[in-house]
């Protein structure tokens, strides 16, 4: 029964809850065992509160039980991203800057989730201040991927898609600035939404008005994206670019339907800027066929993207001198060398540097309207790779081509950042050695509606989300894969 409840769509545990037919105490308790015996495989979760989560459980219970009114999460157990403040427990950044700090208050999006009746179970592990698609760190070590434990779980939101996709939890927070939302959905076979920038404001930030790194939601399946969305989503008027919207507004998806009539872009290497392994392509290609069986029509095109690079390379490095630089000076051989690299980059940028990336950036902006003016939807690979073995920093070729930094092999998801465009990553199915490839999806900004109608269409057409890791005592329901 407990391995039944980790498996449950965040959506229906909510509604066994409030039917009282399992207690918040039940599917807490449930998740507690599962981190407790299949946890230490992976190394996902990097904090752990039993008993703060189990007290949390029983007031949850009690508050139910009296008739009050309880929140769209209620009971439901979350660990959130070791970047994300939490009052209390630990937020280490996985740093050892940072590996006994303990917060005194909540970041925003944690003090929302849990005002929504979630309950904190601990912290899901990270890269280095979030530094990079591959999570490790000298805190907790290395994330492993729940399909093959020789390989990466992605990043920075690492921890938290291993963990949801070894059923450590129903919802994960993570965040994205370069795809550290959807190529860690992509590498464990769940669904991860970089939002529009100011969906869901960020709180407290060095820099308030940054629309290049983001707050968002990850699940198992794009309903339960939707129903964590519409607990972070929403204007905060600390934050000058959040939006208006109330989040409540995404919490009804619709029911999944055709997509007839929808005009949908592919482009399979972002207009030949990227090259993409064949195993990644081989798996992606057929899917175009589900979306023109849903009654889409799906054309080969590409926004312009011409500038992208420069852009995105210029305004990271300047948040990460923002943002880090005091600790390069004060502690400089206790950041990992890519950091430092970064940093330094950010130093070395001229007003001439600034001015044209944020020209630039307003040109494809314009394009990317355009754009999205002929079609409703792109279609693009997330990652250019499946997942690399564990023991890498990063990969250093692919498709053939050498991949100098830590960055180069995260264009085709950093190259949408710079648009300002949602994006959703789903799973898209699996190469033949069983790693999980996961398809982006992107809309017009400000589109997130549409676009999880779009992904929840596509999901329930081909079910690759509902395949599960071959881990210690996972239900049976189409088992694939074992650690190699």
């Amino acid at each position: 029964m407990n391995e039944d409840i980790c498996y449950l769509d965040a959506t229906d545990l909510i509604e066994l809850i409030q039917r009282r037919a399992l207690s918040a105490r039940e599917v807490v308790q449930a998740h507690l065992d599962r981190i407790a015996r299949i946890n230490p495989e992976l190394n996902a979760i990097v904090t752990v509160d039993p008993e703060g989560a189990l007290a949390a459980a029983a007031v949850a219970d009690d508050r139910l039980a009296a008739g009050e009114p309880t929140g769209p999460l209620h009971g439901l157990p979350i660990a959130f991203k070791d970047t994300h403040l939490t009052a209390g427990m630990r937020t280490t950044h996985g740093s050892p800057l940072f590996a006994d700090h303990v917060p005194d208050e909540d970041e925003l999006l944690v003090s929302r989730i849990q005002q929504a009746g979630a309950i904190r179970i601990g912290k899901t592990n990270v890269p280095e201040f979030a530094a990079g698609s591959h999570t490790f760190n000298p805190v907790f070590g290395a994330t492993r991927n729940p399909y093959d434990r020789s390989r990466s779980a992605g990043g920075s939101s690492g921890g938290a898609a291993a963990a949801l996709a070894a059923g450590l939890q129903p919802l994960a927070d993570g965040s994205d600035m370069g795809g550290s939302l959807r190529n860690p959905a992509s590498f464990c076979n769940v669904v991860g939404l970089r939002p529009t920038p100011g969906r869901v404001p960020a709180y407290p930030a060095r820099n308030l008005w940054d629309t290049l790194g983001v707050p968002g939601p990850m699940a198992r399946t794009v309903r339960d994206v939707a129903l964590l969305l519409s607990v972070m989503a929403g204007p905060d008027h600390r934050c000058p670019t959040s939006l208006d919207t109330p989040g409540a507004a995404f919490r009804a998806l619709p029911a999944p339907a055709g997509l007839r009539g929808l005009r949908i872009a592919w482009t399979p290497d972002l207009g030949g800027r990227v090259p993409v392994e064949p195993d990644v392509l081989a798996v992606l290609e057929p899917q175009l066929q589900v979306f023109r069986d849903l009654g889409a029509v799906v054309v080969e095109d590409c926004p312009p993207l011409d500038g992208a690079e420069e852009v995105f390379r210029t305004l990271r490095a300047q948040e990460f001198d923002l943002g880090l630089g005091a600790l390069l000076d004060s502690h400089p051989e206790q950041l990992k060398p890519a950091i430092a690299w970064n940093i330094r980059q950010g130093r070395r940028l001229s007003q001439a540097d600034l001015s044209a990336a944020v020209e630039s950036r307003s040109r494809l902006h314009v394009a990317a309207a355009e754009f999205f003016d002929r079609y409703d939807l792109l279609l693009a690979p997330v990652s250019q790779v499946a997942p690399f073995p564990v023991e890498w920093e990063y990969p250093l070729t692919v498709a053939g081509q050498p991949q100098h930094s830590y960055l180069d092999w995260m264009r085709s998801a950093y190259f949408l950042t710079v648009l300002g465009v949602p994006a959703l990553s789903v799973p898209a199915g699996f190469t033949p050695g069983g790693l999980p490839v996961g398809l982006q999806l992107a809309a017009r900004p400000r589109a997130e509606a549409a676009l999880l109608r779009a992904g929840a269409a596509y999901e329930a057409a081909t079910g690759h989300g509902r395949i599960r890791p071959a881990l210690p005592s996972v239900p049976s329901e189409r088992p694939i894969g074992a650690s190699r």
